[in-house]
């Protein structure tokens, strides 16, 4: 369950770091995937291992979640804010410190892994209204796509 600036959230009780790439084509189109869980949109991404980068953990993200290979060509935001909780069923309720990059395709196609997301696509941004995307993520899918020149803190 994820929880953006909700009242109603429970407190963190723990800080994981955290790497996602919005990814665009020469088109224009971001490329999301379907979380298996939950059914919502979101960039693909997710915790950085002990013994690697946020970038090599970003690249490996996407490539696991989606099947494309990616160029990252900067950073859209650095996201560490308390107000913004993913709580599991086993009692842990994460904080994210998340670093969100910029990117485009190197190479791949699009594929679900078919556990932790269901569907993958390139998704034009004056669609993304239509689809499910938690408050959290929307606001750096916003951010990113709004100023990409500029890097976003929270």
């Amino acid at each position: 369950m994820e929880y953006f600036h909700d009242p109603s959230a429970p407190a963190p009780n723990v800080l994981v770091p955290a790497a996602f790439a919005v990814v665009r084509d020469d088109t224009g189109r971001v490329l999301l995937c379907q979380r298996a869980d939950t059914g919502n949109w979101e960039i693909p991404g997710g915790s950085v291992e002990v013994g690697e980068s946020a970038l090599e953990a970003v690249q490996r993200e996407v490539e696991e979640e989606t099947g494309v290979l990616i160029v990252v060509s900067g950073v859209s935001g650095i996201y560490t804010d308390p107000g913004y909780v993913i709580a599991y069923s086993t009692g842990e309720v994460r904080q994210q410190f998340a670093v969100c990059f910029h990117a485009r395709p190197r190479a791949g196609s699009i594929r679900p892994d078919g556990q932790e997301t269901a569907q993958v696509a390139w998704t034009p941004p004056d669609l993304l209204d239509r689809l499910p995307i938690q408050a959290g993520v929307r606001f750096r899918l916003d951010a990113a796509l709004a100023d990409p020149d500029h890097v976003h803190v929270t």
